[in-house]
């Protein structure tokens, strides 16, 4: 079989697992779902409360909310095996048979745990962009179209790449470590309101070390027509995605580091 068959082929075994209890599936992507949705009350309500801040309005914000978690979604669900390498994988002595596989381990931990709950906040985004468009107008052209595709392929790849670092982390700790979260959750918090409004030094970390602007603020002004403010070129949301797979392919890089460095825990 095949690389992708089996990728294929593992998804399906992981939530074949889950459907056996469809009542649990259902109550946790429910909590996905109303969990974040959370979020999008506070938003709604600093919005409603202050009106439009510095020039955006409730509408263009909502567009970026939603961009961003349905990129997590995604890459979350697809990344679980790296979150849990540590204490699944590593501190059990699991992961050798992983090596043994003739497999590659990457296909191996993404198809380990495809989680269906991460539907809610999928689901959740996408409505939150159902309200975008309505609220400011969005013009759902082939070419916005083609741009939000390539942001969000770009953000799953960024998001799924800071999950790939948190599980090179665990070669030298053996524990997934909770600050990775910082990047994740965090960089879903801060992708979710316009790089404008931000202070200089944090612009250019989520441009330049995390490029979490490369593949949800510059995508989402070009899908807007709106101009930066900042002075980016109207080009910059079409090709800044590709960034997203650039820090993927880093993250890889040093992911192949850590393997290198890897000593049999044991069982």
């Amino acid at each position: 079989m095949g690389s992708l068959p089996l990728f294929f082929r593992l998804v399906q075994a992981s939530v074949g697992g889950q459907a056996r209890y469809p009542a649990s599936a259902l109550l946790l992507t429910l909590g996905q779902f109303l969990g974040s949705g959370i979020e999008v009350v506070a938003v709604w309500a600093l919005f409603h409360r202050f009106g439009d801040v510095q020039g955006w309005h409730i509408g263009e914000v909502a567009l970026f909310y939603g961009l961003v978690n349905c990129m997590f979604a995604i890459a979350d669900a697809l990344g679980r095996g790296f979150d849990v390498l540590g204490t699944e994988f590593l501190r059990t002595g699991a992961f050798d048979r992983l090596l043994l596989r003739p497999r590659p381990l990457a296909l191996q931990l993404m198809g380990h745990d495809f989680r269906i709950s991460r539907m809610g906040r999928l689901l959740q985004g996408i409505g939150v962009m159902v309200f975008a468009t309505y609220q400011a107008g969005i013009a759902w052209t082939p070419a916005t179209v083609a741009v939000a595709l390539f942001a969000l392929a770009g953000g799953i790849a960024l998001f799924l790449g800071i999950l790939v670092l948190q599980g090179t982390l665990a070669f030298w700790t053996v524990e997934s470590l909770e600050i990775a979260n910082v990047l994740t959750y965090g960089g879903v918090q801060a992708a979710q309101y316009p790089l404008a409004l931000y202070a200089n030094w944090f612009r250019r970390v989520l441009t330049f070390v995390v490029p979490l602007a490369c593949v949800a603020y510059y995508p989402a002004l070009t899908i807007l027509g709106k101009p930066d403010p900042l002075g980016a070129p109207d080009w910059m949301g079409m090709v800044s995605p590709l960034a997203g797979f650039v820090f993927l392919a880093a993250a890889f890089g040093v992911w192949r580091l850590g393997l290198r460095r890897y000593a049999s825990t044991g069982s």
